[in-house]
This record gives C-alpha cells, structure tokens and sequence, in this order.
C-alpha cells in the first residue's frame, strides 16, 4: 500500500490508454495524475469506479463556438454552453476558432475571441487561427506573434468565397505556418466545381435541399484533397486535413501516405452514422442533416470506419457548429423554402460525438476501446501540441478523466441533451455506453446528469509547437527548369 496521500484517489476502474487497458488507482494531487498504482489512499475524496471504464478525457479539437461564420449568421452557443454540453458526453478539452474575415486585424481577432470565452468556460479551450487575409501583416507579424503565444495551429479554406484563399495565397500562408513550425488545417473541396455544379443545378430549376449532395460531390472532395497534398509538398509540410466525408478522399489520404507524405486526416460522426438519405426529408427537418461537405452514402461510411480503424484517419472530432433553425442566425433563415446553398451548413456534436462512436464503433465491433481512445483524445491533442499534458491517463498529466458505463443505455432526445438547442439530428437513435461524471484538472464537471463546476473553472491552452511540424529540412522556395529540382533556401552559417 502506497504511503502518499492524494487528494482524490479513483479506485477499481478499468483504465484504458492507446496501449492497453488495465485495472489500477489512480491518484491526482493539484489537479494533476500523480501516480497510477494500487492500495492510493486520498485525504479528501475516493471515487468508486469499479465496474466501469476510466477514460482520459475527450479532445474535440474541432468545433465553432461563439463563432460568426461567413454567411453572416452566428453559432448558437456561447463558451459556458458549449463546454458544458461537451462535458456531459466526455469531452474535456475543446479546441474552437479564431475567425478571421478578410480585412480584419488577426491579432484583433484572437483578443475578441479570448473576451468572449474568458470566465464561461467549464473546460479548458485552445483556438485555431482562421486566416483569410494572408497579408505581411497577418503573416510577418501577427501570425509569428500568436505561434509564440500558444496558437499553434492555422486553418485555411480551399472553398467559400468569403473563406477560400487562391494558390497563391495558400502558399503563402502554408510557407508562413511552416517557418513558425505551427500546424496547418485545410478545408478541402473544390469551390469551382462546386459553384458550377451549384450553378447548372439552381438554372434547372433543382433547388430543393436534397441536391445539396449533388453540387458538393465526392468527386469535388476528392479532387480538393489531391490538390491540398500538392501544396503540401511543394511547401514541404505536414498538414490535417478535416472533415474526411468519402471513399474517394480516404484513397487520396492513402496514396499520399504511400509516397512519404506527412498528411494527417480527420473524420466526423456524422459521416460515420448518417447517410445522405436524411435530406430526402422535408425541407424543415432535411436542413437538420445540412453540413459541409454534405453527407454520403453507404461505401463511403464503411470506407471511414475501415479507415479510421486501420489508421488511415487519425481522429475524430465533431465539426459542431450549433444553428437555431429559424431567425436571423438559423439553419433556414431564408425560410422553409429556401433552396440549397442558402441553408446554414453545420450540426451539434460536441455530446454525442463519443457516445455515438463507442456505440457504433466499439460496441459494434469496429474500434477498439484502445482505438477509440486514441482518435478521440491522444492523437488528437498529440497533433495540436498538448501532447503529455492532455487526452492521456498518466503521471503529469492534467487529472482530465471521464468514468465511462460501457453498459448504459440512451435513447437520444433533445430532451436528453444539454445544449438547448432543441433538436438533434441523432433523434430517436439508440446508444449504448456514456460518461457519468466527467473530471476537469481534478475537479468534477459533472456526474450522474447533474452540474457540478461554474463557468470560469476553464483556462485558455498555450499550446506547444506539435513534434510533427519539427521538421530539419529548409522550405521550398522556388524550382530549377534545368535540373528539373526544387530549390530551398539554406539559411547561410
């Protein structure tokens, strides 16, 4: 028996790590896992987990909070909201975004969004810099600036007019993120092929949303990604792609990986569990089922399962952005009739996204528990640079733990869930295995469907430099037509 005194001891769980499962204590002192061993004695609580499983809290490293997106309208849910939410389906470590619309100041941009979420979150929360505006500005000064602060990690968009940035713009900011060894994300769909897809469909008189599938299909994904690995190598950087939707995209991450390249990708719930059936529904509830890309089909889903189970994608986050359904900010504020490329894009996730995956994938046979583990939390915060601190159940790490029934069983209602949002688009779908008390730096979350922390008990993540981006070689900045070469800048000794 242990001698050490701790001030929360977790006894006869089962706890689960990327390696293995194993039953041991687990003992946390200021906030932190301090040892993990058995016979822990605790001066202030013991938590009795037996018969469960003991989780390292969930890293959603993709979703929108508090966010105006470029169509004008805002996300539902505040900080405080959001983090709760994510808490009551295991989450507890949120990675949001910074959106920068062109012209704006991205240093100005981050203070805004720092404002809105100091003193509301329960969790702890780090941003992703959205860059649209790839002046010298944002990326001699700003960018640098922010990467030494903690924002280590910069998406761009390849789509949307108001988000997208050309070739040209591209390379710059991938050459900019580079240089500050942070981590880039990249949308990937073709927005010309989407806009005359788009176009050709609305002029023949095909608007309902059902053929939002049609005007952003698998070939467009697919095509996009190519095109973003192609950006990557010119640049000589690794980057994640997000929001993986397709068998075509899957494939593209395959033969990039086949010749050596560093791409990570991303998956969401609902390309795992739905299917582009949904928006057969009337216009109403079809627009519950709207995201970008929109749902696929049958071989799609069963090639992202393969994939994200062989390791091909390499985590799972919920892409949550949270629309009401009418009024100015909502899904259909154009009204019930309005047709496809008007509808706000985007689902809830942040409870469900691991419910839904350990039913579906390590219930059903498709994950392991280790797996599950693993793209849900410690590659996760591994890519983003919080790696040893977050998504882990070790010595040093912050005590983010969830204690898991892998028995219970929900049936999913708007009524069940805490966002208020008042509709879901899992409605009626049954799970099986859910969080029941989630543990942030130590303190209890939530347990047992009741809140127990306040908003405030959050802190904004200063985020490492990801090992991944540590790359020795020099970039590339230009190509010799001689020796057919590309040329990269050796800085002079």
């Amino acid at each position: 028996m242990s001698t050490q005194s701790f001030d929360i001891v977790i006894r006869g769980g089962r706890v689960v790590t990327p390696k293995g499962t194993a039953e041991t204590d687990i003992g946390i002192r200021d906030g932190r896992i301090a040892v993990l061993g058995s016979g822990l004695s605790a001066t202030a609580e013991v938590v009795d987990a037996s018969g469960l499983l003991v989780l390292p809290g969930g890293v959603d490293a993709h979703c929108h909070i508090d966010q105006m997106v470029s169509s004008g309208a805002r996300t539902a849910d505040d900080f405080e909201g959001a983090s709760v939410t994510a808490a009551f389906g295991g989450t507890t470590t949120l990675i949001s975004f910074a959106a920068q619309h062109r012209g704006q100041s991205l240093r100005r941009v981050v203070e805004e969004y720092k404002t809105r979420a100091q003193g509301k979150s329960v969790l702890d929360y780090g941003f992703h810099l959205i860059v649209t505006d790839a002046s010298q500005q944002t990326l001699d000064v700003d960018l640098p600036a922010l990467v030494n602060e903690g924002f280590t990690s910069v998406k761009i968009y390849l789509t949307y007019d108001a988000l997208r940035l050309d070739d040209r713009a591209a390379l710059d900011v991938l050459t900019a993120v580079r240089r500050e060894r942070a981590m880039p994300l990249i949308h990937a769909e073709s927005h010309d092929m989407i806009a005359w897809f788009t176009e050709k469909l609305l002029a023949s008189g095909y608007g309902q949303i059902h053929h939002l599938a049609d005007a952003r299909p698998r070939l467009a994904e697919r095509d996009a990604v190519h095109h973003a690995v192609s950006l990557a190598e010119l640049v000589n950087i690794p980057i994640v792609l997000v929001h993986m939707s397709s068998a075509e995209a899957v494939e593209q991450v395959r033969w990039a990986r086949r010749r050596g390249f560093p791409i990570y990708a991303e998956t969401c719930p609902q390309y795992l569990v739905l299917t582009r059936e949904a928006l057969d529904r009337p216009s109403f509830e079809a627009a519950k089922f709207c995201c970008s890309p929109p749902l696929r089909d049958k071989a799609s889903q069963d090639a992202l399962w393969s994939a994200l189970s062989d390791g091909t994608l390499s985590i799972l986050s919920s892409d949550h952005s949270a629309f009401v359904m009418e009024g100015p900010d909502g899904k259909l504020r154009d009204g019930p009739d309005t047709v496809f490329n008007r509808v706000q894009y985007g689902m809830p996730g942040l409870e469900l996204r691991l419910p839904l995956i350990f039913s579906e994938g390590v219930v059903s046979g498709r994950l392991s528990i280790e797996r599950f583990v693993e793209v849900t939390a410690t590659e996760p915060a591994r890519l983003y640079g919080l790696a040893g601190r977050k998504g882990v159940i070790a010595p040093g790490a912050d005590a983010d733990l969830v204690l898991w029934d892998p028995k219970k069983q929900i049936r999913i209602t708007p009524e069940a869930l805490h966002d208020g949002l008042g509709w879901t688009p899992y409605e009626g779908r049954c799970v099986t295995g859910m969080p029941v008390m989630t543990m942030a730096r130590g303190t209890v979350v939530c347990r047992e469907g009741e809140r127990l922390a306040a908003g405030g008990h959050g802190r904004l993540l200063a985020r490492a430099r990801p090992e991944a981006c540590a790359i020795n070689t020099p970039p590339v900045t230009g190509f010799d037509v001689v020796s057919g070469q590309f040329i990269c800048d050796v800085p002079a000794s």
